[in-house]
């Protein structure tokens, strides 16, 4: 009876309409079916490619690889019109740049783009001597000069220092207005404000400038100038290249080796509010470093370790690694000042990697003995870090120099690195502390598998543009997305062109101006 029913209903009058309706049904399930796959593809895209995607397993041998780009490559070079720098700017800009080797390194990055911003001739970045370092290196001590001003020709005009000027018959400096910047200021803070007061006084003087410049600039080809700043332009002297140099030789003479940022130093404990695990005469020294440095404000430890706001002690350092299937014979480079608390913090993580060095274990040269502490020596860690295999930040946060070294790292070929999540680690190693170790390594390795490894990812508030610089300096040959295209290969002889074509033009215009004057005075 029922096949029956069935037979009438597909052959008589009503089957038309069954029909319809099943096929209405069917079309709203395509129609979903796409509206997801669409959804997903998006998602996947905007992420960088699937093969960009969480870990499912620690594989050690692909840790030590470069992680997989989603056929994207770093790419810094302009893909719209870009026009030379005028010979005729409209005035000069300085700034001093305050804080550690990578808080200047972003500040002369802002310089540059505030610069191009103002069509302003940019006066040698100065770098504070007075800050956390006590250096006076300058920047003719730590970068290639030379280099820094002929990469960035066809972006800004640079020049080593202020002209001098001819009024009332004598010859003097030509003195600039100083300006204290607000802190991450607008692009339209430096088309007015600081503008008008340029074309007024033919120079200023921004200081301190230490994230005067907003991160977030809704132009690609101004996020692009920063990466060829940071990524091109600010080479380090052949001296130094040459000392991060050796040191990485003779690390990976042994084999692979990886790089940790071991941020368990007095500033940063102090800044973190994080007190309880030292000695009451360590305490005291923790507390009075902040109350000179930084802003009141009442910090509770176990609140604060509880959401992950304490750096990882170098014993947490270790088991994590060790919970990674990284072994006992694993090369490790620390990047640290001096560490808090001395040797009773660093034996536990000895005990499960003996074998760690930093640069003066390793190059043991008295240049670096004699600035150990100082920017040569980070700037030596800088470059250690950057081309070792694997790095590892234990603050990330705040850490100018771990934030820089993620962006440049990612610039670089999407170098491997492992990110710490310790708001998800903190109560697997605070239920450690009470005896609770069941399950501990997986725990933590659960944690860490829901981490980017180094590959191409959407950068989300409060990451930093210079910890992630993807998509706006990176490319694709064959893209979905129009904008995510490689330039030509010829873009520089193009920039070349413009630029002599620019000169030309302003030489031109100079001889007439001359010629009519000549006229004119006869």
């Amino acid at each position: 009876m029922r096949r029956a029913g069935f037979h009438h209903r597909q052959h008589g009058k009503p089957a038309g309409g069954a029909v319809k309706g099943l096929m209405g049904r069917l079309s709203i399930a395509v129609v979903v079916l796409m509206i997801c796959t669409v959804s997903l593809l998006f998602r996947s895209s905007s992420n960088g490619g699937s093969r960009s995607a969480y870990r499912s397993e620690v594989n050690v041998e692909e840790l030590w690889r470069s992680a997989a780009s989603g056929d994207w490559r770093p790419s810094s070079a302009p893909r719209s019109e870009w026009p030379p720098p005028p010979i005729e700017s409209n005035g000069y800009l300085r700034v001093r740049c305050n804080g550690g080797l990578n808080q200047q390194r972003t500040a002369i990055c802002n310089a540059v783009l505030a610069a191009r911003i103002m069509n302003a001739t940019l006066v040698l970045p100065e770098l504070d001597a007075n800050s956390y370092w006590h250096d006076d290196n300058g920047f003719h001590g730590i970068y290639d000069v030379e280099h820094f001003i002929m990469s960035l020709r066809y972006d800004v005009r640079i020049v080593e220092s202020i002209p001098e000027i001819r009024k009332n018959g004598k010859t003097k400096k030509l003195k600039a207005l100083q300006i204290r910047p607000p802190r991450d200021a607008s692009v339209g803070w430096y088309t007015t404000v600081a503008l008008k007061k340029m074309k007024e006084h033919s120079a200023i003087y921004l200081t301190p400038f230490s994230h005067r410049l907003a991160e977030e600039i809704d132009n690609p080809e101004y996020q692009r100038l920063r990466c060829r700043v940071n990524y091109h332009a600010l080479r380090f002297k052949p001296q130094i290249m040459k000392l991060g140099q050796s040191i990485v030789d003779k690390l990976r003479n042994q084999g692979h080796f990886m790089s940790i940022h071991l941020r368990f130093e007095m500033d940063m404990l102090s800044f973190a509010g994080c007190f309880d695990i030292f000695t009451p005469e360590e305490q005291k020294i923790l507390k009075k470093y902040r109350e000179e440095n930084f802003a009141p404000k009442k910090l509770v430890y176990s609140e604060r370790r509880a959401i992950g706001k304490c750096p990882l002690t170098p014993e947490e350092v270790g088991l994590i690694l060790r919970a990674m299937h990284f072994d006992n014979s694993t090369r490790i480079y620390l990047a640290a000042g001096q560490l808090f608390g001395g040797e009773r913090f660093m034996k536990p993580f000895r005990s499960l990697f003996p074998h760690l060095e930093n640069h003066s274990s390793v190059e043991p040269t008295e240049e670096l003995q004699g600035n150990a502490q100082g920017l040569l020596g980070s700037a030596v860690d800088y470059m250690v870090c950057l081309l070792s295999d694997i790095f590892m930040p234990t603050y990330d946060g705040p850490s100018n120099f771990a934030n820089n070294l993620l962006g440049h790292r990612l610039y670089y070929g999407f170098r491997t690195t492992l990110r710490p999540d310790r708001k998800g680690l903190a109560p697997i190693f605070i239920d450690r502390e009470k005896g609770k170790t069941a399950d501990f390594e997986e725990a933590v390795r659960q944690v860490m598998l829901k981490t980017n490894f180094g590959g191409p990812h959407k950068r989300i508030p409060p990451e930093s543009f210079y910890t992630n610089p993807w998509p706006e300096c990176f490319c694709q040959m064959s893209p979905q997305n129009s904008a995510d295209k490689c330039p030509p290969d010829n873009v520089l002889e193009i920039l070349n062109s413009q630029l002599e074509s620019e000169t030309t033009s302003d030489s031109e215009s100079f001889t007439l101006l001359n010629s009519t004057s000549s006229v004119a005075e006869r």
